[in-house]
């Protein structure tokens, strides 16, 4: 049985949409399978104004299912013709799993970390008494620990009590460097927030239960029933609960945004956030609103300045809706650095070319840099020149891709231009970095050095010759995770695409330093910005970028993608 209509109903009023009555707009019965990105057609909403609405569906055989849960939704301040929406934040209020005491001194455990704030009860009898209250996200010896290293939070505060019994709301300090201006601030209505899994009150003499314990944690509206994964290697299943749930504790500020540390918003951080909250969730604007951001304030790495497009294709693949492409296409075709071409064909931000016309067109202020991968003492050696093999693999990707986005909006010439540009790169490109006696791809085109990097990022993006095909996946399997949790995604794409999916699966199940299971065994229930404190001694221990196995394990373990836009077909292709 399949969808052939549809017929939505909206209303202002909670009782008639009840009643099924749609008193702003009723479809009719539309004649149509299209189940997502249905446009509105009814008459004008009003700014700040609660809708309701429901939806049948009429099948092939003529049959019609009974009205859909009533959804609701709220109009914005200001109403335009377009702009991207998302949800207010909420907060999911919370106890302590585990609890203790020790000479006066309370410990709580949360059981996972998350951004939120704390709430607790506490009796004086006298008024005259002063508490010390500590949060953070890492435990040592019993008691939460005040000197975690790197970026790890941990904050303390002194509470003098009142007399009488209070319901106390501890106020967070700001950090000093993530609510800098280039930062995404906390909402009002929300207030500060830290990172933390672990609470203490301290020098508290009456009793305390777990009740009297409060976390208020925020985060984007998430539905932890929309997936599931189970598979007979323990160590896996933990690695997705782990990824899957940084998709919402790291959702804290309603945009992706870098982790703690900054709470900047960066391509590279989007990209992956945006897949692995896909395979996790069936919600799609929070990844949006992140590139329309990311669009007016890029950052300053070549290959993230191109991954926009990347970010933007995802969007019109996971919700079939191209109005994003259309308002933004033609800064997407500035972000194609096609004005960095060189006289080799290739790009280059070396070369001179980046003039402040250019930076004007991509809405940046300074020169951009290649950067390959972050940090950079994970870049297998990678040698820098004026043509990067792996710039220049992700302006293969996004010409591909910018081809693919003119042919969506309908605009034949440049979807022949892009054509035409993608092909002629692709000779380029092998001319350019591919090694004949060694059969591998090397960094530059002045350099002998060949890394994993130049290699994966040519295949995981379809630049490798069939006939060498199998050289290069050899070289990528020698070199094992010589990469960032950043560059993990690519290592990951290239395996699958290889058909090294089994390789890749010893990867994603490692126990070994440089592994996802790592960052479990080091206390932590969310991802790490790197494999471990000391290959980046500043990390932080809330950074989505290191949740890869997530959209890793979708989209190739159990193998679901859109094979059209909007999943109005799927593919399904396990790797077992």
């Amino acid at each position: 049985t399949l969808q052939s209509g549809y017929r939505i109903i909206l209303s202002d009023s909670l009782n008639l949409i009840q009643k099924g009555e749609g008193n702003v707009w009723d479809s009719g019965t539309v004649n149509s399978g299209r189940s997502v990105s249905v446009a509105y057609r009814g008459r004008s909403l009003q700014p700040r104004k609660v809708y309701y609405w429901r939806v049948k569906a009429i099948t092939d055989n003529s049959e019609e299912s009974d009205w859909s849960d009533i959804k609701s939704f709220r109009t914005g301040d200001e109403l335009k013709p377009y702009q991207s929406s998302s949800e207010v934040l909420v907060k999911s209020v919370e106890h302590p799993v585990l609890c203790s005491t020790r000479d006066d001194n309370w410990f709580f455990d949360f059981g996972k970390a998350s951004f939120g704030q704390l709430l607790v009860r506490l009796t004086s009898e006298t008024g005259n008494d002063t508490v010390i209250v500590n949060l953070g996200e890492k435990v040592r010896d019993g008691r939460v620990d005040s000197r975690p290293g790197g970026t790890i939070r941990y904050q303390s505060y002194s509470l003098a009590l009142l007399k009488g019994t209070h319901l106390y709301r501890i106020k967070v300090h700001k950090d000093k460097r993530n609510t800098l201006e280039v930062a995404v601030k906390m909402p009002a209505y929300i207030g500060e927030v830290v990172p933390f899994r672990y609470a203490e009150v301290l020098h508290y003499g009456n009793k305390l239960d777990k009740e009297d314990v409060i976390r208020e944690s925020v985060h984007y509206p998430f539905d932890d029933s929309t997936s599931f994964f189970r598979c007979d290697n323990d160590t896996l299943n933990q690695i997705w609960e782990m990824s899957k749930y940084t998709m919402k504790a790291t959702s804290f500020t309603g945009v992706y945004v870098d982790g703690d540390r900054e709470r900047i918003p960066y391509e590279a951080d989007i990209l992956i956030n945006q897949l692995s909250h896909y395979s996790v969730d069936r919600e799609y604007s929070i990844a949006r609103k992140s590139l329309e951001y990311i669009l007016k304030k890029p950052t300053w790495p070549t290959e993230w300045i191109l991954q926009a497009i990347l970010i933007a294709w995802y969007d019109y693949m996971y919700t079939g809706d191209a109005r994003s492409l259309e308002k933004n296409y033609p800064l997407l075709k500035n972000r194609s650095l096609m004005q960095l071409k060189t006289s080799k064909g290739l790009i280059s931000t070396t070369t001179g070319l980046q003039t402040s016309a250019f930076l004007q067109s991509i809405n940046f202020n300074k020169p951009i840099q290649d950067i390959v991968d972050w940090p950079g003492e994970e870049r297998d050696g990678f040698v820098f020149c004026d043509h990067n093999a792996v710039v220049n693999a992700f302006y293969y990707e996004a010409l591909k891709i910018m081809e693919q986005i003119a042919r969506v909006l309908n605009k034949q010439e440049d979807r022949l231009f892009y054509a035409k540009a993608h092909q002629e790169v692709y000779k380029l490109f092998n001319d350019t970095f591919f090694d004949l006696k060694r059969k591998l791809y090397t960094d530059g085109d002045t350099t002998s050095h060949t890394s994993l990097h130049a290699n994966m990022f040519a295949f995981a993006f379809g630049l490798v010759p069939q006939q060498h095909s199998q050289g290069v996946q050899d070289f990528i399997k020698s070199r094992g995770m010589a990469c960032s949790v950043y560059g993990a995604q690519f290592l990951m794409d290239a395996l699958y695409n290889g058909g090294n999916g089994a390789y890749a699966e010893e990867l994603l199940a490692s126990t070994g330093e440089r592994s996802w299971y790592n960052m479990i065994r080091s206390g932590s229930t969310v991802a790490l910005e790197a494999w471990d404190i000391k290959y980046k001694p500043n990390l932080d221990w809330n950074h989505a970028w290191g949740a890869v196995p997530a959209n890793t394990i979708a989209r190739y373990v159990v193998g679901i993608k859109p094979s059209a836009p909007g999943f109005e077909s799927i593919e399904i292709k396990p790797h077992v």
